[in-house]
This record gives C-alpha cells, sequence and structure tokens, in this order.
C-alpha cells in the first residue's frame, strides 16, 4: 500500500451484519454465514465505496485477471445473487445491494467501520433512533387517555400494514403476480470453457442432459436439442432466440472441465420483458454429474415456480454415480449418433459399446445403443443405404431390454423399444405401451411423440394422430427429422392441407432437403396434380444427386409418354442403382435411386399397372421388415390394389388385419 493512503476498515458493520475484511467472513448475530470467493470479495468492494455505483467493469479488473478465461457476465451474476442470498435481501426490494440499470451495483445501506482512522462512511442514511433528550414529554391525564387511544389505533393500523405485507410476500413465494410467467423454455448449447475443442462433446452433452431432465417436468415445455444446436455461438439477441423457439424463458451457460472436476454456470432469462431471473454455477466431479443435471433442473424449476409431482421429484431426485471414462464414451456416442450420415453413426455405436464395456452396470451405454440402432431402421429419410430394420431392431431390442432391466425409468430406452415392436415385431399393443411410458417419463421427448404419431397413423386414429405430430413439431421445431416426418404423418392421416402446409415450411428452413419435395410430390399426386407431382418429384431427383445425364433422361421421358414413361425410367434406373455397390452418404449418381427400398420398388410397380411384380418387392419388403409396411393400412399409394386379396394377407400377416 503506497504511503499516505488511507487505511482500509478490518471490519464493517451494517444492520445485523458484520464484515470481517481482513478474514473474508461475513457474520450474522456474530454467527458467521457462509460466503467466500467472489461473492464475499463483491461485498468488500461495494462496501469500500457505499453509496456509490461500481461498475461491472469494474468488477472484471478488481476481481477477474485478464488472463482468466471464464463467462464474466455469468461469473459476476453468479457472485450478486450468492451475496444476495446471504444477505436475505433481493433485486425488486433491496435493502442492502441496489442495481443499477446499464452501470452496476450500489450498497445503499448505513455502515459502520471499526478498525480504521477513516471517518464513518455512509449508504443511504437511515432514519436517527430516539434518544432521551428526544422523547415526548408526560401529558395530563386526559390527553395521555387519548394518546393511548391514539396509540392503539395506530398499532392496529400498524398490525394490518403488516398482514398485508406478508399476503403480498405469500403471493410471490407461491408465483402470484410478481413470479415470472414461465411454461416453455429453452436450453441453449453449453460454452465449452475447456478451450480444448476436443471437449465439445462434453459440452454438448451436459446440455443434452439438462434438455431430458428439465423435459422430465411435465408443466414446461421444452424445446428439443435438434432445435437449439443451430444457435451454438450464435450473436442472435435473446429475445429474437426466444421468439423464434416461441419459449418464455431461455438457459445458458457454460461448462468448464479440469480432469475429473466440473463447473457449470446456469443463467435462466426471461424473454419478455427481457429480465433476468436467476444465476448460479455448480460444481462436483464427473463422477457425479448425474446428481449436478438434477440439481441444476430442479434449481431453475423452484425459481419459476412450476410445481413439481412426486413422480417428477423422483425422477430429478434420483442420481448415481458413473465411471467418468465410461460416461464419457456415452457421451461421445450421443454426440456422433447425432449425425446423419452412416460414418459417424457406426463411430456412435462403438462409443457405445466400448462404454458399456467400461462400465457394464452403468444403463446409460445400453439405452444410447438402443437408440442408435432404432434410428438406423428408420435412416431411410435421412442416409443413403439399404441397412434393414431386421439386421438392426434384434440389436436395439436386446440392448433397450438390458437397460430397462438396469433402470426402468429411462424414456430413451423405452421410446427405442416401442420402435422395436411397432417396425420389428408387429406388436401393435407392445408399441402404444412402450411409447406412453416414454412420453409419462418425459412428456417432451420430441422423438416419442413423433413415433407415436406415425404409430396412430398407422392405426388409423388421424385426429389423435396429428395431435402427437402437431406436439413433436411444437418442441422440436428445426429438426429435418421431425420436420419430414410430420409432415408424412399428415399425409397418412390424409391431412393433406396440413402436409402441404408443413413440407412448403421444411423447404423454407432447409431448400436443399430433398425429402420435402418428394413428400409434396405424393401430395400432388394423390390430389389429382400429376404435373406438378412431377415437378416436385424431378426437383427432389435433383437434390438427392442424380447426375445431369440421367436427370435430362428422366423429363425428357415425361414430355414423351407422361407419368408412365417417367415411372418406367426411375425403375430402369434403380434397378441399376440395386447392381451397383452402394455406400451410405456417398453420391452415385443415382439420386433418390440410392434410397430405394423393395417398398418404393413396389410402388413404382404399381403405377406402371405390374401388380404381380409389386407383389414380389412386397414380399421382400415383409422378409427384411421395411419400416414403411407400417403404413400399409392408411397409405393412399396402395388404394389402387386395397382390394387384391394378396394386400389383405399382408395386413393380416403384420397384424393390421383381424
Amino acid at each position: 500500500m503506497a504511503a499516505g493512503s488511507p487505511k482500509r476498515p478490518r471490519i464493517v458493520r451494517f444492520g445485523t451484519f458484520e464484515a470481517d475484511i481482513g478474514t473474508g467472513e461475513l457474520r450474522k448475530g456474530g454467527v458467521r454465514i457462509k460466503l467466500h470467493g467472489q461473492p464475499f470479495d463483491v461485498l468488500a468492494l461495494l462496501l469500500e465505496r457505499p453509496g456509490e455505483a461500481v461498475s461491472r467493469e469494474e468488477l472484471r479488473q478488481r476481481l477477474w485477471s485478464t488472463d482468466t478465461f471464464v463467462d464474466f457476465d455469468a461469473g459476476v451474476n453468479t457472485a450478486i445473487n450468492r451475496l444476495r442470498e446471504a444477505l436475505g435481501d433481493s433485486a425488486e426490494n433491496p435493502r442492502f445491494i441496489e442495481t443499477v440499470p446499464r452501470r452496476g451495483y450500489r450498497f445503499i445501506a448505513p455502515i459502520k467501520a471499526e478498525g480504521s482512522d477513516q471517518p464513518v462512511a455512509e449508504g443511504i442514511p437511515a432514519k436517527p433512533s430516539l434518544s432521551e433528550a428526544d422523547t415526548v414529554p408526560t401529558l395530563p391525564a386526559g390527553r395521555q387517555a387519548k394518546r393511548t387511544k391514539a396509540l392503539a389505533l395506530g398499532l392496529v393500523v400498524v398490525a394490518l400494514l403488516i398482514v398485508l405485507s406478508s399476503i403480498k410476500v405469500h403471493e410471490r413465494l407461491l408465483g402470484h403476480s410478481s413470479s415470472p410467467h414461465v411454461s416453455s423454455l429453452a436450453v441453449l448449447p453449453l460454452a465449452n470453457l475447456s478451450g480444448d475443442p476436443g471437449q465439445d462433446f462434453f459440452a454438448d452433452g451436459m446440455t443434452d442432459a439438462l434438455i431430458t431432465d428439465l423435459g422430465k417436468i411435465s408443466a414446461l415445455r421444452v424445446i428439443s436439442r435438434t432445435s437449439v444446436v443451430q444457435y451454438k455461438g450464435t450473436k442472435k439477441p435473446l429475445p429474437e432466440i426466444a421468439r423464434e423457439l416461441n419459449v418464455d424463458a431461455l438457459v445458458e451457460g457454460t461448462v468448464l472441465r479440469s480432469g475429473n472436476h466440473l463447473r457449470i454456470t446456469a443463467n435462466l432469462l426471461q424473454a419478455s420483458p427481457e429480465k433476468h431471473l436467476w444465476a448460479e454455477s455448480y460444481e462436483s466431479d464427473v463422477g457425479d454429474v448425474l446428481a449436478l443435471q438434477g440439481q441444476v433442473a430442479r434449481a431453475i424449476a423452484s425459481e419459476i415456480q412450476v410445481k413439481l409431482t412426486p413422480e417428477e421429484q423422483k425422477l430429478l431426485g434420483s442420481a448415481r454415480p458413473v465411471n467418468p471414462q465410461a460416461h464419457d464414451d456415452y457421451l461421445r456416442g450421443r454426440y456422433l449418433c447425432h449425425k446423419d450420415t452412416r460414418e459417424p453413426i457406426e463411430k456412435g455405436i462403438k462409443y457405445f459399446e466400448l462404454a458399456i464395456q467400461e462400465a457394464p452396470s452403468d444403463p446409460l451405454g445400453y439405452a444410447g445403443l438402443a437408440s442408435c440402432y432404432a434410428l438406423l431402421s428408420w435412416g431411410g429419410d435421412i442416409f443413403v443405404g439399404d441397412l434393414s430394420a431386421a439386421e438392426v431392431m434384434p440389436k436395439a431390442r436386446d440392448a433397450a431390454n438390458q437397460a430397462l432391466r438396469l433402470d426402468e425409468n429411462l424414456a430413451e430406452a423405452h421410446t427405442a423399444l416401442a420402435s422395436v415392436e411397432m417396425i420389428f415385431n408387429w406388436n401393435w399393443a407392445g408399441a402404444e405401451r412402450e411409447f406412453k411410458r416414454a412420453i409419462e417419463l418425459n412428456p417432451n421427448n420430441s422423438l416419442a411423440h413423433l413415433l407415436y404419431a406415425q404409430y396412430l397413423a398407422a392405426m388409423g386414429r388421424s385426429d389423435e394422430s396429428v395431435a402427437e405430430a402437431k406436439r413433436s413439431l411444437e418442441l422440436d421445431p428445426f429438426s429435418l427429422f421431425t420436420m419430414g416426418r410430420g409432415e408424412w404423418v399428415f399425409y397418412l392421416d390424409r391431412h393433406y392441407d396440413l402436409a402441404t402446409e408443413q413440407s412448403q415450411k421444411t423447404s423454407e428452413v432447409a431448400p436443399e432437403y430433398p425429402w420435402s419435395y418428394y413428400d409434396l410430390g405424393q401430395i400432388y399426386e394423390w390430389t389429382g396434380r400429376p404435373r406438378e407431382a412431377i415437378e416436385e418429384y424431378t426437383k427432389a431427383q435433383e437434390i438427392f444427386g442424380l447426375s445431369p445425364n440421367r436427370l435430362a433422361e428422366l423429363r425428357a421421358a415425361y414430355r414423351q409418354s407422361g407419368e408412365k414413361r417417367y415411372w418406367r425410367k426411375t425403375l430402369e434406373l434403380c434397378q441399376e442403382a440395386s447392381t451397383q455397390r452402394r455406400k451410405f452418404a456417398t453420391p452415385s449418381g443415382y439420386g433418390f435411386c440410392d434410397y430405394v427400398k423393395d417398398l418404393y420398388v413396389a410402388l413404382f410397380h404399381v403405377r406402371l399397372g405390374e401388380i404381380d411384380a409389386a407383389f414380389q418387392s412386397l414380399e421382400k419388403a415383409y422378409t427384411k421388415h421395411d419400416a414403411e409396411l407400417i403404413n400399409l393400412k392408411v397409405d393412399p399409394q396402395w388404394d389402387t390394389i386395397r382390394s387384391d386379396p394378396r394386400f389383405q394377407t399382408l395386413l393380416r400377416r403384420v397384424g393390421l388385419k383381424n
């Protein structure tokens, strides 16, 4: 300290508190209160300058060194919130720490400093107390009686004011007028503060896990990971993001991992009016990460005053320790299985298998593996190849069953098992049971809602199917898989207006996504608009990657002889493609034919009037458990052969007819 500078007070008293600047201790009525580190340092700095506004930049310069790589805004919010909590203070009605909008913070209570030759510093002066010289002189008896009555009346008024005040406090605690109205939220991708891009999988995994835990709360609508991932690293204003996702609030934060030590910082922000609601930091070993995730989710639910059911409390409160290395491999598997080509998905499967080897009693590895295999069974909509459900579904079934033996409360495993029952076993009652259980465990599981909508469509339960598809789109509005499957479900339900609207929305969001054009072609074809249908089919072929020469042949075929010649040429191209070795996500120049399975070939034959050939292809599809077989009962494309006895027999074989 420079010579001549004022001595800093050792102990500062305010209200019933005293802060020992030397030891870094805060006491109330002589009892030490748990407050240390940066929250106490913030208090000390504010106490140095009572009544003055201390800017956030000054806090940063004083308390965070320039070479410290942290999310400063989140750090100072957390420090202020912890400090207010220790003091029993609030931002709305501050007694000690006042927020100065767009500047910083101010200490507003009177203070008394000891251990210094400085004069006593003051915040906002308190009302002076009455000394003996200030007391009211004794009155005559009559006047004294009147004064007594006046005092009694005054006490009644004070009592009423106290009651009214307590009612207001009670209303705040119960979430009435002053509580934030949050019924929907999105968790933005947590920032990886490790400085190592190789840890991105871990930050993404923490984001996904927090979404999953919050998704267990039925009173909240929580946006799915696939729709928030686009905001990773974005500079968009938060209110704009909230509007795009149609949510009341956003959660953002950071993940910092050092070895097996983990720190998560989370902030909750109300979208309209824009307001910071809550911030907190949590630390644990990686082995206790599941407990940490549940703690964060419960804290957010508490802040927005969402009432948890006993089942939800149990789900969020039950956590087991994990093997850090196995959990890392599990998160790597999830990270890769969210991709849309075969190579990363196969790598993801290997990571799940590795996680299972490292921790055979941990159900998460099995659940992730089951989900990844189930995704492959729906893969015709996503990537190139001819992997059949008959090949992958038994693996999904075995992994899902093992996951549920270890933990019956994993919605992901129930969703995978429901897909197995629907596609592989054609066990329709079993499939519905598993879908309902998955949604019960996680009402915000968009995939469960989407595939349940597919199930309901296959059963002919159109109204229920539409409702589930719409719910899925609300939860995952920007996922190509959700949008594509959603429009397909509307088509199966024969709600062609909804299907057309959704296809057009998908094309606007992702103009290079070919399935929307193909789906729109089917809608036009079965609503009597053949020319527009061929235009959409051809556009889809071009985006699928059909070579320019073959694309020209298709167009010429349509101009010369109409739709039948167009489909004859398409069939010829697909027969050529079937003789080639097809690889996932590797363009071969055959466009849509790279994705075609036996069921689509059957549809080409139906369009050409070649019914015997169509049933031969359908038999191959039956042997391979083609996923689209579940739609036989409702898909309009089969209407022309629906009365054929062979078709009715096929419906019975897949359990769609008694």
